[in-house]
């Protein structure tokens, strides 16, 4: 046994096992279950062309040395990106912890109350500082979420805007470079004229129904926008503000403003850089427009006994429901990274970010009043932590470098230095030294920060914020690591039992993965500094994206979508591009499969797309036939196909090639969701099926991990001539020849959990890759074997196969009473978070376990599964007092003096003999949605806030 080999540690079931699984499942070998699996005309027929697999010793010593290559000057280049320290009991408790980087989505309210109330304090944070009604728990970006809002204000237009098509939106030339491009990207699909210009000159025209703020501007200048504001909305425009979080501490909020959204990123609170993510962006609105809200919120609720609870507020407005009418398509979030700052905002409390942001409105201030002193004159008027000086740029550029900073470069005599709460004393001497030698003044010494405001008086905060007692009393680290601990218990993840979710593919995130997040080789690098202080990076993403061209058999990557819906959109936006390109702009017909994600019809909106859906057969598969009638129908104006490999219900489709052969043959690209593609790698690829365009999920398939809802990460591989289209960005250029604009705000996207994917392949290799993708296929048939004859599969392959997963139906159990979320219940009960739950077929429960669970964790998932269909049967439609109904089970009920309940507190809590050596307990019992959305408070309200008088 060569302990030495990574996927030994990443695959779960031993090899004294598999003879075990082929008996249950009936084959000889694993070669006999992928033969009877995969069709035969889409297997690879070479192994994957990749470089050996590394040891997790030589891959550890590897990334330390590229990452030694990276050169981590002081950045004080701005836009949008700071230094920031990480609290080290936030790092260690929280980033570096699997009881918070492994959990899910909390879709299952009852088994993520840590997090959802971490989530909150998110929520109260942004909601206080921006002084807006309501938050959500995070989007991608900050560029996006200003794309966002913009989207947001566009589809909330009075009826007279509607009915006048009052399409411009004026955007600020304050705007960060880099939130302009991806506004210009979002904004022709849908219809939107863009107008930038001077906020002061601008006409407040009918025509406009919007317009977008940048506070402070993007070199530092503080404009009073109030006057701008109320003369907006007096004209029926509504404006968005993107803000910086800190200087909110000291500045008047955009909501006291009238502001009607407020958006940012909280990366300075406590994020690392890392090279451009991944970071939570914010935003905040008015409550009138909850409905229209992007992203997830986080509400306060009661459960069952009447007890505070918590859980996702207006979960009708997802994609899956409102499909190509929804406005946005973000289905994910920044979870973890959300967590971090939210905790962040609890340790320094009020007083230590005022403290925090005097810090460094202090250093700006010092820094310009002795720069002033040897004649380089700072413009800014009024200006919280970043100035703009005159001086010769090129002079002064090869001198910071030299000393090791950076600074941003605006033009040849102007230059942008912004601070940060790591600037010290030391770091702003050294800066007025740089200027001092390009002049050639002598130095001045600073011996003391200055204590003088160069804040317009009319725009100092006097609102408090962060009044709630959790902001208020755990500030010590001893006090912070137990709260964050009381937190972790309340949630379920992975390093406690299987999270079994189909089409989210929740494997190992092995801890060789993860450390080398934490190095500040590797976290501690503008995504704007100059890419030759990246090498190590520029050598990781490059080889990241060469893998991933091997994988998918495509001819180029961009790994800068930072989530599987952002994946989905570039996809289709370079779709649109290579149409256009050969004069077919009307090709704008997107054929989608009835069984899709919800977020394909909604992303092809997005893209400027009519969706045309296409039906499905009995068995769960493309209709073929229905498919090609379309196709001919539409063959003038197909611009593409959206199809997910394996299908949506976990069967290999044996008509796939003749699908896309119908789509090129009509005119249109074939956009391949990924979705699924950890039934792929090393079996198949998207190139052999004949997809143009795939999306990949590293969040899924190559191991980042889910976070809690987040970070994701969502690159696009692209056949040959697609190459060209990949997108750039504004500031350091990316993509291909004819890029299209950009799809998210950093070069890269989330560049610093690619190391994650890196690792991920590196240390796995061809073979084990391949392996990976045998264990996940074999895993799912195991289980479905077991599972039968207490449990119906609905769909399966020509030989009665799943793929990865498979979907159990549960509808027939409705004649007992029992629905399917009774049995996602009862599952916390025996320590399990339920499979997905009624996706894709309502009344259902899809199942995926991975390759990196062992025989004996499938056995005891399996055991429970069994346990409570022989309750189901026991149940009955007249009683609704059954263990089933009542789940899932609290510890103060099974310790609570009465028990009113038909059966046995043992059943209730210990229904099987494993459930006693490690049991979990759900903290609350089964959450009232409607109550929640009824009564929606999403922030930390008093009690007195949701209880009903």
């Amino acid at each position: 046994m060569k302990t030495d080999a990574f996927a030994l540690r990443h695959i779960g079931p031993r090899e004294n096992d598999l003879q075990h699984m082929f008996k249950t499942i009936g084959v000889e070998s694993i070669d006999q279950l992928i033969y009877e699996t995969l069709p035969d005309d889409i297997r690879l027929k070479a192994p994957l062309d990749l470089e050996p697999a590394m040891t997790e010793y030589e891959y550890l010593n590897h990334i330390q040395q590229l990452g030694n290559k990276n050169k981590v000057f002081k950045s004080y280049i701005g836009l949008g990106y700071h230094p920031a320290i990480v609290p080290a009991a936030i790092l260690r408790n929280v980033f570096e912890n699997p009881g918070w980087y492994t959990a899910y989505t909390p879709y299952q309210a009852e088994i993520a109350q840590g997090r959802l109330e971490a989530l909150l304090n998110y929520q109260t944070t942004i909601i206080e500082l921006t002084g807006m009604e309501i938050a959500n728990a995070s989007l991608l970006d900050e560029s996006t979420a200003a794309a966002e809002a913009m989207a947001l204000l566009f589809d909330v237009r009075t009826r007279d805007q509607k009915k006048n098509n009052a399409n411009k939106f004026f955007v600020s030339e304050e705007i960060l470079p880099q939130t302009l491009s991806v506004l210009q990207t979002r904004s022709t699909p849908i219809g939107v004229e863009l107008v930038i210009g001077n906020h002061e000159e601008f006409d407040f025209g009918t025509e406009f129904f919007g317009a977008m703020l940048q506070y402070p501007g993007k070199f530092g200048q503080v404009h009073d926008y109030a006057q701008f504001i109320s003369k907006a909305k007096s004209s029926d425009i509504k404006t968005a503000v993107a803000a910086d979080i800190l200087s909110l501490v000291k500045l008047t909020s955009p909501g006291e403003m009238g502001a009607d959204v407020v958006v940012g990123t909280t990366q300075r609170f406590g994020i690392p850089m890392g090279y451009g993510g991944p970071h939570a962006a914010y935003f905040a609105t008015k409550e009138e427009y909850k409905r229209s809200m992007p992203g997830r919120i986080i509400g306060v609720t009661v459960d069952t006994n009447g007890n505070r609870a918590l859980r996702m507020a207006l979960q009708t407005r997802e994609q899956h429901i409102k499909r190509e009418k929804a406005t946005s398509n973000i289905c994910t979030a920044q979870v973890l990274l959300a967590v971090m700052a939210g905790m962040y905002a609890v340790y320094h409390g009020p007083k230590g970010l005022g403290y925090i942001a005097d810090k460094v409105h202090a250093a700006a201030v010092t820094a310009a009043e002795a720069l002033n002193k040897i004649g380089v004159y700072q413009t800014n008027t009024s200006f919280f932590d970043t100035i703009v000086v005159k001086a010769d740029a090129q002079k002064v550029k090869a001198i910071a470098e030299k000393n090791e900073f950076n600074f941003y470069y605006i033009d040849n005599e102007s230059i942008s230095i912004s601070f940060n709460e790591t600037t010290s004393l030391t770091d702003i001497n050294a800066i007025v030294a740089i200027f001092a030698e390009a002049v050639g003044k002598e130095t001045v010494k600073v011996t003391e920060l200055a204590n003088v405001s160069m804040l317009t008086e009319t725009l100092k905060r006097t609102s408090t914020f962060l009044t709630h007692d959790v902001f208020n009393k755990h500030h010590s680290e001893t006090a912070l690591m137990r709260y964050i601990k009381s937190l972790e218990r309340k949630d379920l993840a992975l390093n406690h039992s299987m999270i079994s979710l189909g089409s989210c593919t929740m494997k190992l995130n092995a801890a060789a993965e993860m450390l080398p997040l934490s190095m500040a080789n590797w976290n501690n690098i503008h995504p704007f500094a100059p890419v030759e202080q990246a090498e190590g990076y520029q050598i990781m993403l490059k080889k990241l994206e060469e893998q991933l061209n091997v994988v998918t058999g495509f001819a180029g990557t961009t790994l800068q979508p930072n989530s599987g819906a952002q994946g989905e959109y570039a996809g289709l936006m370079v779709i649109r591009a290579y149409h256009q390109s050969r004069g077919d702009s009307h090709r704008n017909i997107a054929l989608i499969p009835a069984s899709a994600h919800g977020t394909n019809p909604a992303t092809a909106t997005m893209a400027g797309m009519q969706v045309v859906v296409t039906k499905t057969s009995e068995n769960g598969n493309i209709d073929v036939e229905d498919l090609r009638a379309k196709a001919i129908q539409y063959k003038d104006n197909l611009a593409c196909l959206m199809v997910t490999y394996p299908s949506t219900h976990g069967v290999y489709e044996a008509s796939i090639i003749e699908v896309t052969k119908i789509i090129h043959e009509n005119g249109g690209q074939v956009y391949m969701d990924g979705a699924n593609m950890n039934a792929q790698v090393g079996l198949t690829n998207p190139a052999t099926i004949g997809a143009d365009v795939c999306h990949l999920n590293l969040h899924k398939t190559f191991a980042i991990p889910h976070g809690g809802g987040g970070p994701g990460v969502g690159p696009i591989c692209v056949a040959k001539h697609l190459v060209e289209f990949l997108p750039t960005n504004p500031v350091i250029a990316t993509g291909g020849e004819n890029a299209i604009t950009a799809i998210s705000a950093a070069p890269w996207g989330s560049a610093l959990v690619c190391l994650i994917s890196y690792g991920y392949i590196t240390m796995l290799g061809a073979d084990g890759l391949t392996s990976s993708t045998h264990h996940a296929i074999l895993n799912a048939n195991y289980i479905k074997e077991r599972l039968s004859g207490h449990f119906d599969t609905l769909y399966s392959g020509e030989m009665g196969r799943a793929a990865h997963e498979m979907i159990i139906e549960c509808r027939p159990f409705k004649e007992k009473g029992i629905e399917v979320t009774d049995i996602a219940k009862r599952l916390m009960d025996y320590g399990f978070h339920a499979p997905t739950v009624s996706f894709p077929v309502a009344g259902t429960l899809m199942i995926e376990p991975t390759e990196s669970e062992n025989l004996e964790e499938l056995d005891r998932f399996c055991d429970a599964m069994i346990s409570i269909r022989k309750e189901i049967e026991r149940a009955s439609a007249d009683d609704k007092n059954n263990v089933l109904k009542n789940s899932p089970h609290t510890l103060a009920m099974l310790t609570s003096d009465t028990w009113d309940f038909p059966y046995t507190r043992e059943d209730a809590a210990f229904p099987l003999e494993y459930i006693a050596d490690n049991k979990f307990w759900p903290t609350v019992r089964r959450v009232d949605d409607a109550y929640g959305d009824r009564n929606l408070v999403c922030s930390c309200a008093p009690i007195e806030a949701y209880m009903e008088s």
